[in-house]
């Protein structure tokens, strides 16, 4: 089965203020990247608009009504000092919901292996009802919601590794005994959430603090004597990546010394779990990293280790 490549041209309306980091060149990058020859048999998905309902997994119908009804019909609005709204950004974000919620069905229904979601904005910031951080809507959550509600799946985790917390994952999941939560991040560091202390109603989150000029060997040694023991007892039946690439010793947002390798290295760790607990089903969608060049060879490391598993 092939890998899926999951996108869609309304996530370049997602407009930014000059000079910010969450760029539509981010996706354009990527899009070049993948262009190349060695990635021809990707099986490549036009994301479908998500619907109310797949949203409403996770957020109240008010506060997506509140998202769209902030889109201004021309420049920027801001919600909040790091993320704005332009005319296309809530046609984006349903996107990539969308595309999760399509990655879900190709992995699951056997089309594909696994999939890559390259979609914008990201989510793993966002909170029930509150946008944050370049986030709308908490699309990797949606994606785990999703999968149990639709195919009845008894267990998912999710696993995430840029190097901001993911408070708005942590929210949305706190009381949901079903899907486990392993994050980890550089500590201190912007939300400032994200401490071994917080471990969900159900002790179903799981927090990794790494200090800043920490190096992928590092984490990758947490993930092999601590996590994937305790993964593997909670028997998760689909894997959901949020593929942050900012931890990155190139990324101008933060201070972890991953290189492109330990990108590389960290997903055949993942998609080597998955494919002895989950079935191989992995789904990873895009979330952080803001150094166009690092960025782009980050997420070809990671999509070509995607396709070696679903040969």
């Amino acid at each position: 089965m092939p890998t899926a490549y999951i996108t869609h041209s309304d996530c370049y309306k997602h407009l930014t203020p000059m000079g910010h980091p969450e760029q539509v060149d981010r996706l354009r990058v990527i899009e070049d990247s993948l262009a190349k020859s060695n990635f021809d048999t990707l099986l490549r998905i036009s994301a479908p608009v998500g619907t109310m309902d797949q949203v409403r997994l996770c957020h109240p119908q008010d506060y997506v009504l509140q998202i769209k009804n902030a889109c201004p019909n021309h420049g920027y609005v801001t919600l909040d000092g790091d993320t704005h709204v332009s005319v296309g950004s809530f046609d984006a974000a349903m996107r990539a919901v969308g595309g999760v919620c399509s990655a879900i069905d190709l992995v699951i229904g056997g089309e594909a292996r696994n999939a890559f979601c390259a979609t914008r904005p990201p989510g793993h910031h966002a909170e029930t009802d509150k946008s944050k951080g370049f986030c709308l809507f908490g699309t990797v959550s949606i994606g785990a919601k999703y999968a149990m509600k639709k195919y009845g799946l008894s267990r998912a985790a999710i696993i995430d590794f840029d190097v901001h917390h993911g408070n708005g994952t942590q929210d949305l999941v706190w009381n949901e005994p079903n899907i486990m939560f392993v994050t980890s991040q550089q500590m201190p560091l912007w939300p400032g959430t994200g401490e071994v202390s917080e471990t969900g109603a159900h002790n179903n989150v799981i927090n990794l603090p790494l200090k800043p000029y920490s190096s992928g060997a590092e984490l990758m040694d947490a993930y092999q004597h601590s996590i994937f023991p305790k993964l593997a007892a909670y028997k998760p039946e689909i894997l959901l990546i949020s593929a942050g690439f900012d931890a990155h010793i190139k990324d101008p947002l933060a201070n972890l010394n991953f290189s492109t390798e330990d990108f590389k290295n960290i997903t055949k760790m993942l998609c080597e779990f998955a494919d002895k607990h989950c079935h191989g089903r992995v789904v990873s969608t895009l979330e952080g990293g803001y150094d166009l060049p690092a960025l782009a060879d980050s997420v070809a490391a990671h999509v070509n280790v995607l396709m070696e598993h679903a040969k």
